[in-house]
């Protein structure tokens, strides 16, 4: 039976948002759509009367999402938990996860409450951000999609891996980006290590290994058109400025605790904030 893609609705347009893009992603891979509603309350809480009468959110998204997505086989599930408790559990039997988050207004990127970190943080599933305003633009792909690719050895394959498939998927062109920092040591006497010269032979290493890195890559998926970015500078900053025309900005999330608990890491936690386009999350070792 095929995975499906699930979408985490509530009624808002954040998540009405989410479950556009998520059906259009299951048309894209031929995979079903599942939405999920999360609530703290037993069914059998709530009046009987109450019920009848309302009209639920959950099926408020699924019918505008048969209405729009007419071909596409769609299944709902009303869950009792805490979303940030139950929606990590459903990505475990999904292709992915995709949640909704808040624009910033007039400003690029998100506003991601500690319920989507708490998910994106537990999920052991890729797991996709998406902006209220994605909706509107649906039909405006620009043919890109961005990757991060500081981690090329095993441990990267997920990220790189799924990067690859989705641009493969949409026809799309892929730019894999790689940053580097100039080694501390150059801050004691920059002029006297000749810290150009030097910038220039840590530049060419990074782009040697980015091209070692991504060549078997390249062969696995030879109608996908790649560009190479390395660049000096922090990781997330650069990230987001190379996503400025993307359709989605693809990044890794470490499977591991820290001391401070569960935690998303500096760089997606910077990029999830100021991307402007869907942030597919994946976490690997």
């Amino acid at each position: 039976m095929a995975r499906p893609i699930t979408a985490g609705v509530d009624g808002s347009p954040e998540s009405l948002a989410a479950a556009d893009w998520a059906a259009r992603e299951a048309r894209r891979r031929g995979l079903p759509l599942r939405l999920v509603y999360a609530q703290t309350w037993r069914a059998e809480e709530v009046p009987a009367e109450y019920e009848r009468a309302r009209r639920h959110p959950l099926e408020d998204t699924a019918d505008e999402m048969r209405t729009l997505h007419p071909d596409l086989p769609i299944t709902t599930e009303r869950l009792t938990d805490q979303p940030e408790a139950v929606l990590p559990r459903e990505a475990e039997d999904a292709e992915m996860l995709v949640l909704g988050s808040r624009g910033l207004g007039r400003f690029t990127g998100f506003l991601v409450g500690s319920v989507g970190m708490q998910v994106l943080a537990r999920a052991r599933a890729p797991v996709v951000m998406v902006r209220t305003g994605e909706r509107v633009a649906a039909e405006q792909t620009r043919g890109e999609v961005v990757v991060g690719a500081q981690d090329l050895d095993e441990s990267g394959e997920p990220v790189l891996g799924w990067a690859f498939a989705a641009a493969d998927l949409r026809g799309a062109t892929l730019r894999a980006v790689r940053t580097w920092a100039v080694p501390p040591i150059f801050g004691y006497d920059p002029a006297a290590l000749r810290i150009t010269e030097q910038s220039d032979a840590l530049d060419a290493r990074e782009r040697e290994l980015l091209s070692q890195g991504l060549r078997p890559w390249r062969e696995r998926y030879p109608r996908v058109a790649v560009i190479e970015q390395t660049e000096l500078g922090d990781p997330a900053e650069t990230l987001v400025r190379a996503a400025s025309r993307a359709d989605l900005l693809v990044v890794g999330r470490r499977m591991r605790r820290s001391p401070l608990g569960i935690r998303v890491g500096p760089v997606t936690h910077g990029v999830l904030h100021h991307a402007p386009c869907p942030v597919a999350v994946i976490p690997h070792e």
